[in-house]
């Protein structure tokens, strides 16, 4: 960040943003972009109108002062002359406690309607809703508003109209003024008038309703000097004979202020990012992830230290004293919502978005405000009873989060030191031939294997696309997570949780990065040619680390997410990130009732929020607008698939790995096309399609956007790999190529009755390990649909059917086989401790361990064991 940047991010960021978050409130409450800019001025007029009086306060006592010492300075100044003058002037200001400094105090208004005017600008000269919105006589508040044509002539009323307002005004307030501060602000009318001449119609309106309340608050604020004069002397005496006991105490407020600095700058978001560093990398972006901190650090700071402190500067002795008790209030309200409500809100992605939303229980929300009342009470007795405690716990408080934030900031440096953006040198490709065997592994993160029946009756077309597909609607997996459901499906049976676990000398990321190697390095040894795409969490890092492959210097490896993706577009992920971290860090602080709204979907009350190709708002099951760039990046790449496959005419034999997570970042997509589209209004296809969901007496419940988004990106990955299944079939590389189309895990959606067990007094969903098993053979005909007991483990397996003879795995010397399903109980991990920073020592983190013997449908087949079991008796055999 450069100085102007950060000058910026403390000065004219945190206006913006707050002119933001109540434009966004009232749109989403009205839908009237006009009527939105008449709500903003109305409640910044408001909200700074004491602000405002004060400052008038003070200009007036200000120019009093002048006043009165104006004889005496006119006379030093006509008696002497040169250092004489300068030290009678120095001695006459001292007597008086008078500085020439406090000639600033009568110019309060108009330096502090600067940084205003500048936040405005900023924010409603480029608010895309208002372009092309007309409101009143006003064509486009996008635009100049050119209302008055005269020939050839286009006039813009608007800032005609705006100036001879704040001509009214300024002679209503000036009344009595000296001629220096008239010339002042009616220059500055002027010079408003020249630079908003040309400015978007929504600016210059929202100016003309400022000088439109300012003309009313100067004609009420007269009219109440008058009536008031008679009684400023007795208001004074009443005053001066309240006896206060506390006097203001600058370093208690400062305290205060640079506590909540460091909370929401810097500690709030810093947890967050260390959480996880490398999921915050963007891929093709040349860009640190604590930058984020540091962008949320200088908004804090313009927040608590530069504002705040300009309302502490303005505010008399009682307001003072009532700041910094509100302040050390909301301090400790501050910490209790952060630490102890919304601590299990589930999985935060990439851009801040809860998976399932930000739902809070009941217990929470009926709790957070009677902690938080009686807590403000005890705080309150402890400001009054013990003045100077506040700021020695608040001082001490900041200086132990500052460190905390050090020590984050050092892991999630030495957590990206290896990582480094993608380089686009030679872009991701692989060969498929057209006579030897080619064995195609996809590996589709999340891609849930209960939809397949309800896609197919949809679209029955499915069938004759995915001709020679068998579905295996029994299939399971060994976690809800990657960290647990991937192992098996890339190593096999060795690599179940239980198998892992048994391995308790070795560390997870190891036994892990070995899974990944088993059927590329199989592959190779048997002759293949051999790509590998997005190995998953390979070496436990977000974007995965291909390293692991460079004793294999013959397997090709890529890294294609993000790489066909708009570079604009993934800029813009990080911009959006480096607003929202303060948004995020500032609800997180709020009372529950209130986080809700802050949270506003996912966009923390972002105006005009979804409307690029970033992120998307979901209004409802069938309706949004924008597009999520988190479903973007792994869909191009399917897009692309027909780009990156380089058919090559003879007999070699091709094996390709590739990781796709396009159903793990769910979209609301165009029915029936399931396509991308900024605007996206399914609700006459949904009402009309809503038996789609139901077969053979079996339903699944969609009834809120995640499970309808869910839903809608598992078809759009089954179509566009369609489209590329159809690439094959018209070059002849389609019969001699065996596809496998899998996933690690489903998704939690509570969707289906008969997948919903209660253990321990809670709802388990066994669709979290129901993934998505789908197998091609060679030269195999025709769709069917099978319910022989599978699981993903038996990929290593398929794949290497017939074309490896007696497969054995590469490092453990094990054959690779599917008789571990059938020997005995397969022993799934319902454990949601899916972050690999932290479940990363030898053996995975304690949870419930599910049973099941040989169908996921039936209730009877499962068991449920509690805590962390090693079964030894069900280990596998020696060879």
């Amino acid at each position: 960040m450069t100085f102007g940047a950060i000058l910026d991010a403390l000065l004219i960021s945190p206006l913006k943003l707050f002119f933001e978050i109540i434009f966004q409130l009232a749109y989403e409450a009205i839908r009237d972009p006009g009527i939105s800019i008449i709500c903003l001025s109305l409640a910044m007029n408001f909200l700074v109108l004491p602000l405002y009086k004060r400052a008038d306060a003070m200009q007036e006592a200000a120019r009093d002062t002048e006043a009165k010492l104006a004889k005496g300075i006119q006379h030093i100044k006509k008696t002497f002359s040169g250092n004489e003058r300068f030290m009678m002037l120095q001695t006459y200001y001292r007597q008086n406690n008078y500085s020439p400094l406090n000639a600033l105090k009568g110019s309060v208004s108009l330096l502090l309607e600067i940084p205003f005017f500048m936040a405005a600008y900023q924010f409603l000269s480029h608010l895309d809703i208002l372009s092309g919105t007309s409101f009143g006589p006003i064509a486009n508040l996008g635009a100049p508003d050119g209302m008055l044509t005269i020939g050839a002539l286009t006039i813009n009323v608007l800032p005609v109209l705006m100036t001879l307002i704040n001509f009214i005004s300024s002679a209503i307030y000036l009344k009595g003024f000296p001629l220096k501060t008239k010339v002042q602000l009616y220059a500055l009318a002027i010079f408003f008038l020249v630079f908003l001449y040309d400015s978007p119609a929504g600016l210059v309106f929202y100016w003309t309703l400022n000088n439109v309340f300012s003309l009313c608050k100067n004609i009420v604020f007269k009219i109440i000097a008058v009536h008031k004069k008679d009684r400023v002397r007795e208001k004074k005496e009443r005053r001066f004979k309240v006896n206060w006991k506390a006097e203001p105490d600058r370093k208690s407020f400062l305290a205060a202020a640079v506590f909540l600095t460091v909370l929401t700058g810097l500690l709030i978001p810093s947890n967050f990012i260390a959480a996880s560093p490398q999921e915050y990398v963007v891929a093709g972006i040349d860009f640190n992830p604590i930058w984020y901190a540091v962008r949320s650090l200088c908004l804090a700071a313009g927040v608590f230290l530069v504002w705040f402190s300009v309302f502490y500067w303005l505010a008399g002795k009682k307001g003072k004293v009532i700041f910094e008790r509100a302040m050390w209030i909301f301090c400790g309200m501050a910490v209790i919502n952060y630490m102890f409500f919304g601590t299990k809100l589930g999985i935060l992605s990439s851009v801040l978005k809860y998976q399932g939303g930000l739902l809070f229980t009941l217990t929470e929300i009926i709790a957070n405000p009677i902690v938080l009342v009686l807590s403000g009470i005890v705080m309150l007795v402890i400001a009054i009873r013990y003045v100077n405690l506040p700021k020695t716990v608040l001082s001490v408080a900041a200086a132990a989060m500052l460190l905390m934030s050090f020590i984050n900031v050092h892991g999630i440096n030495a957590s990206l030191k290896d990582v480094h953006p993608q380089e686009k040198k030679t872009g991701p490709h692989f060969e498929l031939s057209t006579e030897g065997n080619n064995v195609v592994v996809f590996f589709l993160d999340r891609a849930m294997g209960e939809y397949m029946p309800y896609m197919l009756k949809e679209k029955p077309e499915l069938k004759e696309i995915f001709d020679g597909f068998t579905y295996y609607g029994n299939t399971i997996s060994y976690g809800g997570h990657t960290n647990m459901g991937a192992p098996a499906l890339m190593g096999g049976y060795e690599y179940t949780p239980i198998e892992i676990n048994k391995r308790d000398t070795e560390p997870l990321v190891e036994k892990h990065n070995e899974s990944l190697k088993v059927m590329p390095v199989l592959f190779q040894n048997n002759g293949f040619n051999v790509t590998v795409c997005d190995a998953p969490y390979a070496n436990y890092k977000w974007i995965p680390d291909m390293s692991i492959y460079d004793e294999y210097p013959e397997i090709n490896t890529y890294v294609t997410k993000g790489f066909f993706g708009d570079t604009k577009d993934r800029q813009q992920i990080v911009d959006q990130n480096m607003r929202n971290f303060f948004c995020f860090s500032l609800m997180k602080i709020l009372p529950v009732e209130i986080q809700t709204g802050m949270y506003d979907g996912g966009h923390y009350l972002a105006a005009g929020s979804g409307g690029n190709g970033v992120s998307q708002i979901v209004l409802n099951r069938s309706v949004s607008r924008g597009m999520s760039g988190a479903f973007m990046e792994p869909f191009e790449v399917l897009e692309n698939l027909v780009h990156m496959t380089d058919v090559k005419n003879g007999k070699t034999d091709n094996f390709l790995f590739l990781y796709n997570d396009a159903p793990h970042e769910p979209m609301m997509l165009k029915e029936p096309e399931y396509m991308p589209a900024s605007q996206v209004d399914n609700t006459e296809y949904d009402k009309a399609h809503e038996d789609r969901f139901t077969v053979d007496g079996r339903k699944i419940r969609i009834e809120k956007s995640d499970q309808m988004i869910h839903y809608q990106s598992n078809m759009a990955t089954l179509l566009v790999i369609g489209e590329w299944l159809d690439y094959l079939k018209k070059n002849n590389v389609y019969d001699n190529t065996r596809i496998i189309l899998c996933s690690d895990h489903g998704y939690y959606l509570y969707q289906t009755q008969e997948l919903q067990h209660t253990v321990g007094g809670k709802i388990l969903d066994l669709g979290n390990y129901y993934p998505l098993l789908m197998v091609k053979d060679f030269n195999s005909r025709g769709f069917e649909s099978s319910d022989e007991f599978m699981t993903n483990a038996d990929v290593p397996t398929l794949a290497s059917k017939d074309v490896i003879k007696n497969p054995v795995n590469p490092f453990t010397g094990k054959r690779i086989t599917a008789d571990e399903k059938t020997a005995h109980d397969q022993f799934i991990l319902t454990s949601h401790d899916w972050n690999v920073d932290y479940n990363n020592g030898n053996t995975f983190s304690a949870g419930t361990w599910a049973a099941v013997t040989k169908n996921i449908w039936d209730r009877s087949d499962w068991q449920f064991i509690k805590d962390k079991v090693v079964l030894k008796e069900h280990a596998m055999p020696k060879e």
